[in-house]
């Protein structure tokens, strides 16, 4: 917390004390998200890009000075972050760029980007005082938040919608949480979650209610950049649900051009599933977002009413990038894509900014000339019945060489 300069509110820009505890602009309410600001001028003079050479903490936590949180609870939590940045082999080719970085999130303690922002959860409940952390959750948030809190012996309450996946609600209950899975969809379950936080006091480690989540989740963007020794791509690219992530992507970019470590801030793909993309919608309209369907395989970003609005379609508004929408039938199609090409198993969530990227290709957004980062943001494992759905069936053989041979042509 020693160089967070206040909170300022997204919807009013009313600011307010560092020290103030409301999650949530104390004028605006709970649509009012808090944005932390930070004093740039004093951080200039410690994360310089030598800074970062000589430190040899290789979590997300090497970015601490630029974090909402206090060092005294970071030492025990998992390990979190400086996950793999790819220069592709020959995905490049596939999707038709000159230069293709992936940046495989699915490799973070519980499988996904979401230990960013719940291992600064549980780091900040602690520093609260508090015994046991909730949320709702499509999947990834839930088995991160339960992942990171067994860890430091806190209890969890994880209120997940009933379609979520077999492979998340297993992660979820041998962390030891305490899972009510909610009979509607990720809005029903975010009611719920919200009035019973409420009702318990349970710390609410929902990202878009808790301003320092995004803090944890921009760490992705400012691995991307001193991974890519500050030179960063023409284009990120981001699936989007609540708008939690896009939002942390450009935080994290934000903050590294004031730092002075890179000289501009990429262009963000925005992309969403085309049976749940209200982000999408609104951009086309010019108008706040609207309620739409949750309709889509892509759990983790199959949300109807974006608790991050403001955040979410200034990452690309401010970055000067776009929004596109794909199919399921393409997200499927990215994942055997990407695991054929790569040997990187993600997600439908975490493949679909691959789709959006092949579409934007198609459509000329992005040009072949054109340099771009992909972020993973979720490993396939989680989701096998998809994963299968789209690597089709395997081949069914008598033991016997004979009958293998006509296979093998």
């Amino acid at each position: 917390m020693k160089y967070v300069r206040n909170y300022r509110c997204t919807l009013c820009g009313e600011t307010f004390d560092r020290e103030e505890k409301s999650l949530t602009c104390p004028v605006c309410g709970d649509k009012g998200i808090l944005d932390v600001e930070y004093d740039y001028e004093a951080l200039k003079g410690v994360l310089t890009r030598d800074f970062f050479e000589a430190n040899d903490n290789y979590t997300m936590w090497r970015y601490q000075d630029v974090m909402s949180v206090d060092d005294r609870f970071i030492k025990g939590t998992l390990r979190v972050g400086w996950t793999p940045l790819y220069e592709a082999n020959r995905l490049g080719d596939v999707v038709g760029v000159k230069s293709l970085m992936i940046k495989d999130e699915g490799l973070n303690p519980t499988a996904s980007l979401k230990d960013r922002a719940s291992a600064v959860a549980v780091v900040k409940a602690m520093e609260e005082g508090y015994d046991t952390v909730a949320c709702s959750s499509t999947g990834n948030a839930a088995s991160s938040l339960a992942g990171n809190a067994a860890r430091v012996g806190l209890s969890t309450v994880i209120f997940v919608p009933e379609r979520a996946p077999q492979g998340k609600l297993a992660q979820l209950l041998i962390y030891g949480a305490k899972v009510i899975s909610v009979q509607g969809d990720y809005r029903d379950t975010f009611e719920l979650s919200k009035a019973a936080i409420d009702h318990w006091g349970w710390y609410n480690r929902n990202a878009a209610i808790n301003p320092h989540l995004v803090e944890g989740k921009k760490t992705v963007a400012l691995e991307i950049a001193e991974q890519m020794n500050w030179q960063v791509s023409d284009w990120v690219v981001v699936s989007v649900g609540d708008g939690c992530t896009i939002g942390g992507v450009y935080k994290g970019f934000y903050d590294c051009y004031m730092l002075g470590l890179i000289n501009r801030i990429p262009k963000i793909l925005g992309v969403q599933a085309e049976g749940c993309c209200p982000f999408y919608t609104a951009y086309l309209s010019d108008e706040p977002l609207k309620p739409t369907e949750e309709n889509t395989l892509a759990d983790s970003i199959s949300v109807g009413i974006p608790r991050n609005p403001v955040k979410g379609l200034n990452a690309v508004k401010a970055s000067g990038g776009t929004w596109i929408t794909v199919t399921d039938e393409a997200i499927l199609e990215a994942m055997k894509t990407l695991g054929s090409s790569e040997g990187i198993f993600g997600e439908p969530a975490g493949v679909t900014g691959l789709a959006g990227l092949i579409k934007a290709v198609q459509e000329g957004i992005v040009t072949p000339d054109e340099s771009v980062a992909m972020i993973v943001t979720g490993n396939g494992l989680k989701d096998v019945k998809n994963a299968l759905q789209a690597a089709g069936e395997p081949i069914k053989c008598e033991p016997d060489i004979e009958a293998l041979k006509p296979y093998m042509v």
